[in-house]
């Protein structure tokens, strides 16, 4: 005997949130907004590929928060931080961005009379909210839903647009709705904003910084393989590009024993590893990735919600000599690494202009179309006891799976995640 199909979730209702901040202004982008506007436009119809989306459970002590008080956090979030009260504004073909003091968000609920399947309500919803491209000049950036169950809020769930806030900048908003859901609070507000981080970048301090970077790209440029994929393997399948996903603790476990052994990041040793299977598999004795650096070391960008994160410039010389294993790469890489994320803050329009005339001198393109983004996001402390045997290891990789999750026709870049 079948069981009965489960009737359509209807859609959800709307709740209108009046929220209130205290100025308003407008300037250019920030450079990291202004890269990914560039990678919108490669990629659109298809740029919702780059929206943010994050589900934050709210009954992990009970059944829920109350409504009023789910609303007025979320008044109090989109107040607090102005890159989700901006939005995009094209005068003579320039973008710009457009800080607004005051508006209404409407938030998506969604009711889940079943306790059992908000989260699955929570996702679905989600996938509802991100699955859009935005309306980049007249919607605002984030998008905000609720399950509610039993009369109370189970899950907030947020869709942002990626020019509001890259990564790091999102799991601020989480953050920062937590507390204020829970303790009506979220501390002091970052002082930096997008807007005068704009205004300060566009400036000529901010032109001479960008300036420096630019001839560090300029000097890789001239010497780095024109791309790291000059030969076709094979015809091209349709859809075209192809997400794979490998879920591995063996992999975990050795990135974390490879890192502690010898003093560099979990990143380096993962970022590395991708440089070196690809030149390898390439044949070329110099590898190039571009990794997405956050571009955060000033303490008072680490707490502001925006777009900083852009590409920056890896290239790791990889030794002639066939006894050089690739832990002895490590420690180059990390000194490689942190140069690259020192050249990570430019203009991407005068990166471009760059790329092209160096492109014509040496007559042919110049671009990598390798990247590698660590979406981890955030520094992991390395754990405590003994390194991984290769027991250990030989034996957690037959629990490795890889699969492809998902296709599409068009992105910005050839990703190794």
């Amino acid at each position: 005997m079948s069981t009965p199909a489960r009737p359509t979730r209807p859609a959800p209702t709307v709740l209108p949130v009046r929220f209130a901040g205290s100025r308003t202004g407008e300037g250019p982008l920030t450079w990291g907004q202004r890269a990914i506007w560039h990678a919108i436009g490669r990629t659109a119809p298809n740029d919702h590929y780059f929206n943010l989306a994050r589900v934050l459970p709210l009954a992990e002590r009970g059944a829920g928060v109350p409504e009023e008080r789910f609303t007025a956090a979320v008044a109090a979030l989109v107040a607090r931080h102005e890159a989700l009260r901006t939005r995009l504004d094209v005068a003579d073909g320039e973008p710009r961005q457009r800080l607004h003091d005051t508006g209404r968000l409407d938030v998506a609920v969604a009711d889940e009379p079943d306790s059992d399947r908000t989260g699955r309500a929570a996702a679905e919803l989600l996938a509802r909210l991100a699955g859009t491209r935005f309306d980049y000049r007249g919607e605002w950036p984030v998008r905000i839903g609720a399950v509610r169950s039993g009369g109370l809020v189970t899950h907030a769930v947020l869709a942002l647009c990626h020019l509001a806030a890259d990564g790091h900048g999102a799991e601020l908003l989480v953050r920062d709705l937590r507390l204020l859901i829970r303790r009506g609070a979220a501390g002091r507000p970052c002082t930096d904003t997008p807007l005068d981080l704009a205004r300060e970048q566009h400036g000529p301090a901010g032109r001479r910084r960008g300036e420096a970077a630019l001839a560090r790209w300029e000097a890789a440029f001239r010497r780095m393989p024109p791309t790291m994929f000059p030969r076709p393997v094979a015809e091209p399948r349709s859809p075209r590009f192809w997400t794979g996903r490998l879920v591995s603790r063996a992999l975990g476990r050795a990135t974390d024993t490879l890192a502690a052994a010898h003093g560099v990041s979990g990143s380096t040793v993962l970022l590395a590893g991708c440089a070196v299977l690809v030149a390898a598999d390439q044949g070329h004795p110099l590898a190039t990735v571009l990794p997405i650096a956050g571009n955060r070391a000033v303490r008072d960008h680490r707490e502001l919600v925006g777009t900083l994160s852009q590409d920056a410039l890896f290239v790791l010389d990889l030794p002639p000599d066939a006894r050089t294993t690739f832990p002895d790469l490590l420690p180059v890489a990390w000194r490689a690494a942190l140069a690259g994320y020192r050249a990570a803050a430019y203009h991407p329009s005068a990166w471009e202009e760059l790329r092209e005339r160096v492109g014509r001198e040496r007559g042919t393109e110049v671009h990598p179309y390798c990247c590698f983004n660590d979406m981890r996001l955030v520094d992991r402390p390395l754990p405590d006891g003994p390194p991984a045997t290769a027991e250990e290891l030989a034996a957690a990789r037959t629990e490795s799976t890889l699969d492809f999750p998902a296709t599409q026709e068009l992105v910005a870049c050839r990703y190794l995640d």
